[in-house]
């Protein structure tokens, strides 16, 4: 067996805490000794072990002489939990494969420069593509200053979100709505903005019953707040998501005086139309430790982040239906006179969700400054 095996099979472990690490890293570690495994580790969740003193913990002696497999570059400094990289040297490994460097701006090559200090020898980068897809959010965060932000909408065949009274549950079956959860589950934060609020009152929340997932308790207890996005404050005080005080009410500068909410208000300077800037929201959410943002929206907002170059992803769920011209469209885009200033998107995956589609795809460019 060859180093590729063994690293797939830590990426695969580390996928357990696809729901749970927020806003810690996806990270498995699998320690080997003349191609046995002989320990096998993955963080769960932040402020407990990580994957290397997992994976060391359940080798025990047998660590000594191993070479360990990691998803991401072992840890350097001491944070909630002790370095990682300092840990696998006390524990007598003898070789490092790592699939990728840590960006996080702590790290960043201290990991492996501790290893080689010690003697230790170590490979890398190896599997890079997956070890970054399952931690989009923390490699964006940290590369750029901003989180990988997804858009989750549905539509009928026709490209139509709602009726033209607004009237949209459910365009989609159950079983869209229950992988929605894995979507929700895997966010450090969902935004919506507040007509969606007006129009359909939603939690937002996730729902263990309908979470399909491993460790689906601890997802469901991990704080995940929602973010109604509402300038000028125009949403009513009893919205379930205003109610809740795990959630934030953003608005403009000013707008929040003399009022009172039931969560977390929080301003952001307006742009040029006086709505919220979008560039600067994502900017202060990445400061508060947000790794990947589920936009949950209408079509205006939606709009407004595909214009600006500000969605990595879109996850639309498509339903067997036709909704007629009079319909809602799926986005409020400004019009477009020719081909070449189409906005070019590139499917990723495609597959049947019960009796509906569910489409993955990612813009051409996505705008990092502004």
């Amino acid at each position: 067996m060859d180093d590729a095996y063994f690293m797939a099979r830590a990426i695969r472990l580390a996928e357990k805490g696809l729901y749970t690490t927020d806003p810690n890293p996806r990270v498995g570690c699998i320690l080997v000794k003349k191609n046995n495994i002989v320990g096998t580790g993955y963080h769960l969740i932040t402020g407990e072990g990580h994957a290397e003193a997992n994976a060391i913990a359940q080798a025990g002696e047998a660590t000594r002489g191993t070479t360990a497999y990691v998803t991401l570059e072992p840890c350097s400094f001491h944070g909630r939990t002790p370095s990682c990289a300092r840990a696998l040297v006390e524990a007598g490994v003898k070789r490092v494969v790592a699939a990728m460097t840590d960006p996080h701006d702590k790290n960043a090559g201290i990991g492996f420069q501790i290893l080689r200090e010690a003697g230790i020898e170590v490979s890398t980068p190896l599997l890079e593509s997956s070890a970054r897809q399952l931690n989009p959010g923390h490699v964006k965060r940290y590369e750029t200053g901003l989180p990988y932000v997804r858009l989750k909408l549905a539509m009928s065949l026709d490209g139509k979100t709602a009726l033209a009274n607004g009237e949209s549950q459910w365009i989609t079956g159950k079983e869209a709505r229950r992988d929605l959860q894995k979507l929700r589950a895997r966010s450090s934060v969902i935004v919506t903005g507040v007509q969606t609020v007006i129009d359909d009152n939603p939690s937002m929340t996730v729902r263990q019953d309908e979470l399909d997932a491993e460790h689906s308790d601890l997802a469901v207890v991990r704080k995940r707040p929602v973010y109604v996005l509402d300038s000028t404050l125009r949403v009513d005080a009893k919205a379930h998501v205003v109610n809740n005080p795990d959630n934030v009410l953003v608005c403009t500068p000013g707008m929040a005086a003399g009022k009172s909410f039931n969560c977390r208000l929080l301003e952001i300077e307006g742009d040029d139309r006086k709505r919220i800037h979008l560039h600067k929201f994502l900017k202060q959410l990445a400061v508060e430790n947000c790794n990947e943002v589920l936009f949950e929206c209408g079509a205006t907002l939606g709009g407004n982040l595909i214009e600006q170059g500000l969605c990595d992803e879109l996850v639309i769920y498509m339903a067997p239906k036709i909704m007629g011209s009079s319909a809602r469209s799926l986005l409020n885009l400004p019009e477009i006179d020719t081909m070449g200033d189409l906005f070019g998107m590139k499917i990723t995956d495609f597959r049947f969700i019960g009796d509906d589609v569910r489409i993955t795809v990612v813009p051409n460019q996505t705008r990092i400054e502004l």
